[in-house]
Order: C-alpha cells, then structure tokens, then sequence
C-alpha cells in the first residue's frame, strides 16, 4: 500500500511570508537603533555643553513663588515684593526656595560678579597697568568711577577693589581693554556664562550699564555668585568693606593723594540705614534706572553658607533690596536642612569640594587644581535636573542598551526562521 503524503493547502504557504516579514523588518529597525544609538550619544558626549541640554527642567522653570518645606521648616518670610529671587546653598548648588528664578531682567552692577569670574583669573594681583586715555572710552553717562586717572599706574588689585567697592565703571573698562578690548570681553563674559549654564542671562557691556537687550536672572546671578565665591581672591575682594585708592594727577593737571572708599553694598558695612547682616562675605549690589535696585549677597554661618540673589523690590520702601535679602538669609538658614531643594545651580557642574568651601572661607588657595575629592553627596532632590545629553554616563548606557537590542535582534531571527522552516516541512 503506497502511503501518500498530503499537500498543504498554498494558501498556508504563502501566510508564512507575510508573518517573517514583519518579524525581519523590526529585527533591522532593532540593529539600526543598536547602531545609532551608542555613536549619538559619543557624539554628544564629545559636542561640549549645549542649549538644550543645560535647559532647566526641574521646578525653578515654572513662573511662581516654589519651595518645598518638611517638618521644622520655617514659613518663608513675608513682605518680599521683589520680581524675583532665590535661596540657595553654596556648597551643594541646591535651590531651597525661589520666585521666578529665570523671570530675564536687568541686572545692574551685579553682572560685575560675571565679569569677576571671567577676567579676575587672567592677571595676578600685583601686576601694574599704566591707564590710557582710550582704556576708559565709551564710559556710559552717569556711570559710577572710583576714579582711574589716565596716565596713572595701578595694579590690578588696586583696580579690583575699585570694581567690587566702589562698583567703578571705569576699573572695569580698564580691566576689559587689558583683556584685550571690551568687546572680546563681553564675548568672553557670554562664553562664561554659558559655561556655567547660566542661559538667562546676555551681556552687552561688561559693567552691567543699561543698554538694550541686556538682561540676566535671579538664577544667573546666583550661580555666578557660586563661581565667584570658590575663587579667593574673589572672595577676599567681595567681602572688603573698606580701602585706600591710589591718586594722582587728574584731568586738570592737580595732584590727588589716595582716598578712601568704601563698599556700596550696605548690608556688609550697615551704613544708611542698613544694619549689617552677621557672617556677611559680599557679594555685589547694582542699580540702575531699568534694573531698580538688585542684589545678590552669601552669608556664612556653622558652616553653611547661603547665597541670595534679589532683583527689584516693587515695595518704595527705602532699602528694600537689603531688607529682603535679610529676610530670605534668615529663613535660609533656618530652612536648610528642613526643606527639599526645588532646583540647582549650575547642575551639569560638579558639587563644590570641602576644600574649595574652606578656602572660600579662610581666602587660602585651594591649590592650583581648584577643587578635590567631593565632600560627600548632596541629598536626594525630589525635582532633580536630569543627566546632560553630554555627560559622560550617556555614552556608556546607549552603547549598553544598544548591544541588548542587537543580541535580542539577533535571537528573535533565529527563532522565526526555525519556526518558518518547521512549517515548511
């Protein structure tokens, strides 16, 4: 008896097509992910920090008054009628409360502090500079001078205190065109601010003078306040009250002997009005028909320090930009360690070291290094900035990911194609 073997229905046949090519097509979708993916993120890793990735995602990036107290936290204070302001922590760049924190405003003399970060570190102390006439050019009307004469020799350090004490115009510009010219220091002044993730703000003079499109935030000021405060002569400089300025002959041709200035910033020195704040170490006040009147302003204290930054008080009331700075140093301290952070400065930064804090607080250097080990983690945050597209963790983790899914690629053809020639049989 001869056995005869059935003939599958065509039709079954020509199903197994349809049903592999899906499978072939999503295994090549899968390899091409796998592949793409591990070569985007070194691409990333390798572009340096842009825009988009430094974009602040974590609660500071919405309009309002944020803070997130726990237990044993303090009400925040009161009678605050600035457009914008925030609380931070130096040491972990944590911000503990803030009002419109990237509101773009402008900023008045406190831009100085971008300035400071950028060119104070380009020219020791005691190096001389003879003044030309073309090094104070362009001084905008009404600036305020701690009185560079042309013709004079000051060192640097004479011309910093003159910045950061008498907020003067024309150190600046003197400090600037040594620098190699205003307008590369703005340039610089801009590239440093993108540096340190400060995207709100745009420089159009080096000073902080009022000019069309010149704007920063509460936010910005704060995170070059940070930067500045690592840098001890930055530091040494910011907390000065007081100090003798060089003389000479003036314009007119008359002998001036050194006089004295003192630092504008009332709440370090307590003057007109002001009580001095405790543990005070700077940093820099502005004020300018369009910015009012703006501060940002560290204090220390067991310890900790706590950075302020307070940009135009609408209240009339006389000193309000000192009052409300008082206020949110005060509840900072009180909050810290009672509330959950609602953002950080400059996240895609490393956190500060201990070493660098301590030489913040004793105006040491830390070394020519800057900072060392990082003194432990900062506490979990609940609105944590997430990773940049350029870190480092990025690139590893795609090319991870990207070799699981060419394995389960690779698998998933196997099975199909032995599965399709058992149904073939």
């Amino acid at each position: 008896m001869t056995a005869i073997r059935p003939v599958r229905p065509s039709g079954r046949r020509r199903t197994a097509a349809p049903a592999a090519l899906p499978a072939a097509v999503l295994a090549a979708a899968c390899c091409l992910t796998a592949l793409t993916a591990g070569p985007a993120a070194a691409a990333g890793g390798s572009a340096g920090t842009s825009s988009q990735a430094s974009v602040d995602r974590t609660l500071l990036a919405e309009p309002g008054v944020h803070a997130m107290p726990r237990a044993g936290a303090p009400d925040l204070p009161s009678g605050l009628s600035a457009l914008s302001w925030t609380v931070s922590d130096a040491r972990t760049g944590q911000v503990l409360a803030a009002k419109d924190a990237h509101r773009k405003l402008p900023p008045a003399s406190t831009l100085k502090t971008l300035f400071a970060d950028t060119v104070l570190p380009r020219f020791p102390g005691d190096l001389k500079h003879k003044v030309k006439d073309s090094d104070l050019a362009g001084l905008g009307e009404g600036s305020s001078l701690v009185g560079v004469q042309p013709g004079q020799t000051y060192t640097v350090a004479d011309l910093w205190r003159g910045v950061f004490l008498a907020s003067g115009n024309d150190a600046v510009h003197v400090l600037a065109n040594m620098n190699g010219s205003v307008a590369k220091t703005v340039t610089d002044m801009q590239a440093k601010a993108r540096m340190l993730g400060a995207l709100d703000t745009h420089v159009v003079t080096p000073d902080g003078y009022d000019e069309p499109g010149q704007v920063s935030s509460a936010y910005d000021l704060a995170v070059f306040a940070r930067a500045g405060l690592d840098n001890p002569d930055f530091a040494r400089y910011a907390s000065t009250k007081d100090s003798q300025f060089p003389g000479g002959y003036d314009a007119h041709g008359s002998y001036v002997s050194s006089f004295g200035i003192e630092n504008t910033n009332r709440l370090l020195t307590g003057e007109k009005g002001v009580s001095a704040y405790p543990g005070l170490v700077g940093v820099k006040n502005g004020y300018t028909t369009n910015a009012g009147n703006t501060l940002v302003a560290a204090a220390r204290k067991n310890g900790r320090t706590i950075i302020v930054s307070v940009m135009n008080p609408q209240s009339g009331e006389t000193n309000a930009v000192y009052t409300e700075a008082a206020k949110l140093l005060d509840w900072g301290f009180a909050a810290a360690g009672h509330t959950t952070s609602v953002g950080t400065l400059n996240a895609a930064a490393p956190a500060r070291s201990a070493d660098a804090e301590q030489a913040g607080r004793t105006g040491k250097a830390a070394g020519a290094g800057g900072s060392a080990k990082a003194a432990g983690s900062a506490p979990q945050e609940a609105h944590a900035a997430p990773v940049a597209a350029h870190s480092a963790v990025a690139s590893p983790t795609a090319w991870a990911v990207g070799g699981a899914l060419v394995l389960l690629a690779g698998a998933s053809v196997v099975v199909l194609r032995r599965r399709g020639t058992a149904k073939n049989r």
